[in-house]
């Protein structure tokens, strides 16, 4: 069985509407570019044909990874969740005990994650370990490298 998804309503019409696009409009002009392919005579030397039956392949795995992400979806609604814990959605900022600096983390779904700009998966080890937290909580977190030490500072419902 699948793990659940949370996301939020606007996150499940965006995948929605992306399958549609993947499934309607691109799906078919890459369709059309292997017919066009194939007509070109030997298939066997013809790299065009191969090339566009790989591109097919791979927007099908796109769609597959994205239907299976709304058919396992639960929706969140933001106005619902408790303000005073750390949560799907809140911004995070913690001090760093080992080091003394300070980060912010936004909890995020699948599909929605930007390590880059701190928005992390609520299901990560990290995310995971925070999710429930209070500010004050002192949390310690498994890493590959080792051990995290946070502290919680604030949290934020943006």
């Amino acid at each position: 069985m699948s793990e659940m998804v949370p996301m939020t309503r606007e996150k499940y019409n965006q995948l929605r509407a992306e399958v549609d696009q993947l499934e309607n409009v691109d799906m078919p002009l890459v369709t059309e570019k292997i017919a066009e392919a194939r007509a070109e005579g030997d298939l066997k030397e013809n790299a065009e044909y191969h090339a566009q039956r790989e591109n097919q392949g791979m927007l099908q795995a796109k769609i597959n990874q994205k239907k299976m992400m709304i058919s396992n979806a639960y929706i969140i609604d933001p106005s619902k969740l408790p303000k005073d814990e750390v949560g799907l959605l809140s911004t995070v900022k913690v001090k760093d005990l080992d080091y003394d600096d300070e980060e912010e983390f936004t909890m995020v779904g699948a599909g929605d994650e930007d390590y880059d700009k701190g928005r992390i998966l609520s299901t990560s080890p990290i995310g995971a370990a925070l999710m429930g937290c209070k500010i004050g909580d002192k949390v310690e977190i498994d890493v590959p490298k080792g051990k995290l030490k946070f502290e919680i500072l604030a949290i934020e419902y943006r």
